[in-house]
């Protein structure tokens, strides 16, 4: 392929993997996609794949993450947008170099259809795995498997977790594009093959996750004006949900669930706050409340979830992985000489929470997660590790309007709820609101920027799914399967016949 070519495709490849995601939701198109951005990978030298990859990376992420310009403006958009391109062209680059060396390293076609899709899919979940970490935390989206919520292929996901799925989807694009590129293989042979491998993971029965009985669960969305940029008095936010949570009245609950930042006001320091949350409670019959706010304890400050039961908080949980550059400023002073305004509206850092994962509710364990919580790996296996039956996923989407982030982050819990085996309620101030079973399908919502409530008998669950396990050495496992196909594609001796420059 022409390197003019090359660069066309990585556009419409980058557009295309966008477009398996939500909103578009047009999953078949992700490992489409994966097979153009290989194929034009193929026979590069590690510049030329740089190139590539960065058009490709920039291409997807600016249409992904487009929802940030909403309020924000162009700069922050430009600079992750650019950020994430890089990762995805170095991703771009060591593939490239396997590519190169492919046929010295696997002289046969056996083994290059055996190890080089292994290969490239463990460097392509690498690549992914090392973003999602680092650095400052990583930005864990925008990962293959995330596109998959309601393809299916969702099941998988509960036998391999989040990386193992974007493993075995990159190597089925990775699989078919090689059976294109063998020469010798009949027409039958390819087809059949390729068959082969999309039903063998079709045929991978649904994790099943007995329920451990159930828990009647409520929660409100108050479509509340809870931007950061949004003018509201001090309480309002507040007072949305509690109005919201009247629906409810005369359901017989075990809890109430409220979406992050719901009480803008802290009941531990505003008596108003806390009388809110007792008259809701008492109104719906003494139901604990589990709400969102933002607390300050000596000089550190915390976005928090807290469980209000009998008057008083019983439990708090502090978010574990506050967002970059939106939640605290690493490197204040340096972001500050390239974007005074900007790094100005982070008027404070958040501290990173150390509290549990998990709230004891007369009984029920609840897992708990704050808006980009439900993206780390490491914070889910963690609830999971301490027993939660039901994960309350809190969330506040003011910020990004009627875009495609909120679709984008329930595609994610929905996930989560397949790969723990656990019923997910998706709390937000402003949607879109589900309360998702262990399956992945929806037991009931609330529609977007829509004031209401949402109530079902919830499954809960106490067996652990394989992903759970096992899920972080399945992740290793392929990377390194990676990086062993990268060392011994450059230190395979070369022959006579197939000699050829390394660069």
């Amino acid at each position: 392929m022409p390197i003019w070519l090359a660069l066309v495709a990585a556009v419409g490849a980058g557009i295309a993997y966008d477009a398996g995601y939500p909103d578009k939701g047009w999953w078949p198109l992700t490992p489409l996609a994966v097979a153009l951005i290989l194929t034009t990978l193929i026979g590069r030298t590690w510049g030329k794949a740089f190139v590539i990859g960065l058009v490709t990376g920039a291409t997807f992420w600016g249409v992904h993450i487009f929802w940030l310009t909403l309020y924000l403006g162009p700069v922050p958009w430009l600079g992750l947008t650019g950020f994430e391109a890089v990762y995805f062209g170095l991703g771009a680059l060591l593939i490239a170099l396997v590519y190169r060396r492919a046929e010295r390293t696997w002289p046969t076609v056996r083994s290059r259809l055996l190890w080089l899709p292994i290969v490239v899919a463990g460097l392509w979940t690498l690549r992914e795995g090392v973003n999602a970490i680092f650095p400052y935390g990583g930005f864990s989206w925008g990962r293959v498997a995330m596109s998959q919520s309601q393809s299916p292929f969702t099941d998988l996901v509960a036998w391999v977790g989040m990386s193992g799925l974007s493993f075995l989807l990159v190597w089925l694009a990775a699989f078919g594009v090689q059976l294109v590129r063998e020469k010798g293989l009949a027409v039958s042979t390819r087809a059949l093959a390729g068959a082969a491998a999309v039903a063998a993971l079709l045929a991978v029965p649904a994790w099943v996750t007995p329920a451990s009985g159930t828990s009647r669960i409520g929660a409100a969305q108050g479509n509340s004006n809870a931007g950061l940029f949004a003018v509201h008095e001090w309480g309002d936010i507040l007072s949305d949900h509690a109005s919201a949570s009247l629906a409810l009245e005369g359901e017989k609950l075990d809890v109430l669930v409220w979406p992050e930042n719901a009480s803008d006001l802290d009941p531990a320091r505003y008596e108003v706050a806390a009388q809110t949350l007792d008259a809701v409670s008492e109104r719906l019959g003494g139901v604990p409340i589990v709400t969102g706010t933002i607390q300050q304890r000596g000089d550190k400050v915390y976005n928090t979830s807290l469980l209000w039961q009998n008057g008083q908080i019983t439990d708090h949980y502090d978010k574990r992985h506050p967002v970059p550059f939106a939640e605290w400023m690493p490197n204040r002073e340096f972001f500050r000489a390239l974007a005074p305004e900007l790094v100005d509206l982070v008027t404070r850092d958040y501290t990173f929470g150390t509290t549990d994962l998990t709230f004891d509710i007369d009984g029920l364990i609840a897992g708990i997660s704050i808006c980009f919580d439900i993206t780390d790996d490491a914070v889910m296996r963690s609830m999971s590790d301490e027993g939660a039956q039901v994960i309350f996923a809190q969330t506040n989407n003011a910020d990004f309007g009627q875009t495609d982030e909120n679709l984008q982050q329930l595609a994610i819990a929905r996930l989560r709820a397949v790969e723990f085996g656990r019923s997910v309620v998706n709390i937000s101030t402003v949607g879109t609101s589900q309360i998702i079973a262990p399956d992945g399908s929806t037991i009931t919502g609330i529609p977007a920027y829509q004031a209401g409530a949402m109530v079902a008998d919830v499954p809960l669950g106490t067996q652990p799914t394989p992903a759970a396990i096992i899920g972080f050495q399945i992740e290793w496992l392929v990377a390194g399967l990676g990086l062993a196909g990268l060392v011994l594609s450059f230190t395979t001796r070369r022959t006579q016949q197939n000699a050829a420059p390394a660069f």
